[in-house]
């Protein structure tokens, strides 16, 4: 078997994934870890890096990425009363996601959380990069904006963008839909 992450493609699939991480004790850390991840494209790795003051006081917040060291800007306007109403009550110091104990939640605590999910939604698809690969997704089909989509994610060309998508594969997919020569 391949391991093939890919996007939550359906308002459904979102849904069904939210509420399969949404059982148990760390029910409202981790739907705001998805809705985060979701919404801004970032890489777990940044994900579980942030504080309470990433995020605070202002509508976008400048972070660096650890993978590439470049500085990326979130956009937490559409998702900033989740913001609040999870950050409320916590010092700006305070990891946004921690383990119970007490420490940074570590990316292969999330992956682990996700496969318990993947598990209840009977889907082997599913890995940290989801909610990276959901928000460009989502992003494209809204825009069809590959240049933005690029630097949004901080790849090197469209094409990777693309690839890292799978885009082109449903570009042919929708482009044959229906074509068909002869009788």
């Amino acid at each position: 078997m391949t391991y093939n992450v890919q996007p939550l493609r359906t308002a459904v699939e979102i849904q069904q994934f939210i509420h399969a991480v949404s059982v148990g004790r760390f029910s409202k850390r981790n739907r705001f870890l998805v809705l985060l991840g979701m919404n801004t494209g970032l890489r777990m790795s940044d994900i579980v890096r942030l504080r309470v003051a990433d995020v605070r006081r202002i509508h976008n917040c400048t972070i660096t990425e650890q993978k590439t060291g470049k500085k990326r800007i979130l956009y937490l306007a559409s998702i900033r009363e989740e913001v609040m109403t999870y950050i409320d009550g916590l010092p700006d110091s305070a990891y946004l996601f921690v383990s119970s104990y007490g420490q940074p939640l570590r990316v292969n605590s999330v992956y682990k959380i996700f496969q318990k999910a993947a598990l209840q939604l009977n889907r082997q698809d599913i890995g940290t990069h989801t909610l990276r690969k959901t928000f460009g997704y989502h992003y494209y089909q809204q825009t069809h904006d590959i240049a933005t989509l690029m630097i949004l994610l901080n790849h090197s060309s469209e094409s990777v963008t693309k690839r890292y998508l799978g885009i082109e594969e449903l570009d042919i997919q929708n482009a044959l839909r229906g074509f068909r020569l002869g009788k």
